[in-house]
């Protein structure tokens, strides 16, 4: 069956050159169209493979105030040993160093360079090079990634300043371009034929959970959302570990989680030192890092959130994560092994549970759900936490659907995230069955002709 394109999909085609990179602001300036409708087209683009992602988002540094101020004049470090080569006075040291005394001291004995005697200054072992040094040298006018600076570097108080630079986006496809031109291109015929014969019509529809998934998807871009994906197999460190879960929690047994045997995994991660010493403080046990090398069918999409922000620590962002999860469990009327959850995270200075429960209001709302409570709860890697709970008019009782809540700075810390995360998840075939009034939610996966075919289109 052809695909149906939106006019404003053509819009963005049909003004993308082959293989040119574009941002969805681009898009949206050069098509004349909104940047809301642009994302929501880009997204539309994706799913049916017309456009493909060229660059994900990546954050870039550049230099801060106190940064450009080392890049002159050079790191504290390196001045307080200057002045000590060249013989000057400690007190005089001090008032030329001002505010920059107490690190360039903390530093230069953490590295042994220095050793205070009666609080004077001593020289021990004057440095070949001074490691941070190098990180002054790059490029900073034009930015940097953040992979490639020094995490000691980048943690020094005002040296650097963090921005994302947005995802881009390329039409790979001739073709593609040629089929929305002829689609611009379509006379409209003078006439009509009324005795000619109908086109012969087969029945066909997209499932009602893959509609319900799209309803759920289209929800969060308007919202402002942008969906990030993930590996259905994941090290335990992403689904477990770095969400402060305990290695011997009972979540992670093999009588709830898949493994994959006889594999370790990398983690990927630059974190994982800090990861283990809050395991190893709050938990008191001595961290593994073979369990956490043990990749695992994610039993969540928290492990793609998570792992999304430890990469790209953003200052303010709004992303879902929309995909299936496991879980080795026994199924039954309200239980399957394999099921769809949407998870999703904001970023920000000052958002707050006020926040988090209007952006679940709101979305119940759009899915067609008013009557709306939350319970407080308990969530491994969330404080507060809170339990929302929708009306079901069907069963006529409330029924439990998204968990929610703020990360813990258990969590956030060891990352390197300083701003308060909002977090929230669920699964949507318990949505699905609401809205199809269903009990057994195997139902979805039985594939029964009479159910599909009779179940009304929802616009």
């Amino acid at each position: 069956m052809d695909m149906v394109y939106h006019p404003l999909e053509d819009a963005l085609i049909l003004h993308m050159k082959l293989n040119v990179e574009y941002t969805v602001s681009d898009m949206a300036k050069n098509s004349n169209i909104e940047i809301d409708q642009a994302r929501r087209a880009t997204e539309w683009l994706l799913q049916k493979g017309d456009i493909r992602q060229s660059k994900p988002p990546q954050r870039i540094l550049y230099l801060g105030p106190e940064g450009k101020k080392a890049k002159e004049s050079g790191l504290p470090e390196q001045r307080l040993l200057r002045y000590m080569l060249d013989g000057i006075p400690t007190d005089t040291i001090r008032d030329r160093l001002k505010t920059d005394w107490g690190p360039a001291i903390g530093i230069c004995r953490k590295n042994g360079w220095i050793r205070m005697d009666k609080g004077q200054p001593v020289i021990t072992s004057y440095p070949d090079a001074i490691p941070d040094d190098v990180m002054l040298q790059l490029d900073w006018e034009n930015g940097v990634a953040a992979d490639r600076v020094n995490k000691s570097f980048s943690k020094r108080p005002g040296f650097v300043i963090s921005k994302m630079s947005p995802a881009q986006y390329v039409l790979p496809s001739e073709e593609t371009l040629k089929q929305a031109i002829q689609r611009q291109n379509q006379v409209i015929p003078k006439g009509i034929n009324v005795e000619a014969d109908t086109a012969v019509s087969y029945a066909a529809r997209t499932h009602p959970l893959h509609d319900i998934i799209s309803e759920i998807r289209e929800i969060f871009v308007t919202l402002g959302f942008e969906e990030i994906h993930g590996r259905i197999v994941q090290p335990s460190f992403w689904n477990f570990d770095a969400l402060f879960t305990p290695q011997d929690h009972p979540a992670r047994e093999m009588q709830d989680t898949f493994y994959v045997e006889n594999v370790r995994v990398d983690t990927n991660a630059i974190n994982v030192e800090d990861v283990a010493k809050i395991h190893n403080e709050c938990w008191r046990y001595t961290w593994d890092y073979n369990r956490a090398t043990a990749p695992v069918l994610r039993t969540h999409n928290t492990c793609v959130t998570i792992q999304h922000l430890a990469l790209t620590n953003p200052k303010d962002a709004r992303m879902f994560s929309l995909g299936r999860v496991f879980r080795n469990e026994k199924p039954s009327y309200k239980h399957l092994v394999e099921f769809h959850q949407v998870e999703g995270v904001v970023v920000g200075q000052t958002v707050s549970l006020r926040d988090l429960m209007g952006i679940q209001r709101e979305f119940y709302r759009r899915i067609g759900l008013k009557k709306v409570k939350f319970w407080p709860t308990f969530f491994p890697y969330t404080e507060p936490s809170l339990q929302s709970m929708v009306y079901n008019e069907t069963l006529e009782k409330w029924v439990e659907l998204f968990g929610m809540g703020i990360f813990r700075p258990e969590v956030t810390r060891p990352l390197g995230i300083t701003r308060p995360v909002l977090a929230w998840g669920g699964g949507i075939e318990r949505i699905a069955m609401m809205r199809y009034e269903m009990d057994d939610v195997r139902e979805f996966y039985r594939n029964g002709l009479d159910w599909l075919r009779g179940v009304p289109i929802r616009r």
